[in-house]
């Protein structure tokens, strides 16, 4: 409980446009590991009708500023299926620093009937029901920023707990010390706030 159902990692080659995907990714898509090769015209022939658009502007605009490719919308995948997915992105450079494209995860944050259901933390995990507060400023960090719904922002914060094997606590914490730093708005605020999301773990100070 509480996890995205699945996610995997992405890059994406500014200079020639390449992708390269993990099997995660693939799969949230619809295909076996290893049996096609993903390109921007097959990534957009996957993204809901109504989300197209936005999501090639959004790419367009990575690749004209150099920027992270940051998007949330939906996938519908070779099964007719439609997942709801947010892409958290950071800059990828090379070995002189120069920006060469980005790489970030594909959380897909799909709810399912069964967690539509009315859950209570402190039944599931009762370490954290005194840390409720800032986890909740987190996850109303995320609600805004990615437009997403409460529990889908629980299961983003409680997957990069995992990912970095920081306690869920500590690392909202950390998160929301950070947020009086962003200055950026709509585009540039996502921007930043992923590369907050990616990197909290490499601020907590542990002594």
């Amino acid at each position: 409980m509480g996890t995205p159902q699945s996610v995997g990692s992405f890059r994406f080659w500014f200079a020639d446009q390449r992708w390269e995907w993990s099997d995660e990714v693939a799969g949230i898509h619809g295909y076996a590991p290893g049996t096609v090769t993903p390109t921007t015209e097959l990534l957009l022939n996957h993204k809901h009708p109504d989300d197209r658009a936005a999501v090639a502007s959004a790419l367009a605009r990575s690749i004209d500023y150099a920027e992270p490719f940051s998007s949330r919308h939906r996938i519908i995948d070779t099964d007719g299926e439609v997942h709801h997915v947010i892409l958290v992105a950071d800059r990828m450079v090379d070995e002189s620093g120069e920006v060469v494209g980005t790489s970030g995860y594909y959380i897909d944050v799909t709810e399912t009937l069964e967690e539509h259901r009315q859950e209570t933390l402190d039944d599931a995990l009762p370490e954290l029901y005194a840390a409720r507060a800032v986890i909740e400023q987190a996850k109303g960090a995320l609600m805004l920023v990615y437009g997403i719904s409460a529990e889908q922002a629980f299961r983003v914060l409680s997957w990069r707990s995992q990912e970095t094997n920081v306690k869920l606590r500590t690392l909202a914490t950390r998160l929301v010390a950070d947020l009086p730093g962003l200055t950026g708005t709509t585009v540039g605020l996502r921007t930043e706030f992923d590369h907050l999301l990616l990197t909290a773990h490499e601020r907590i100070d542990t002594d």
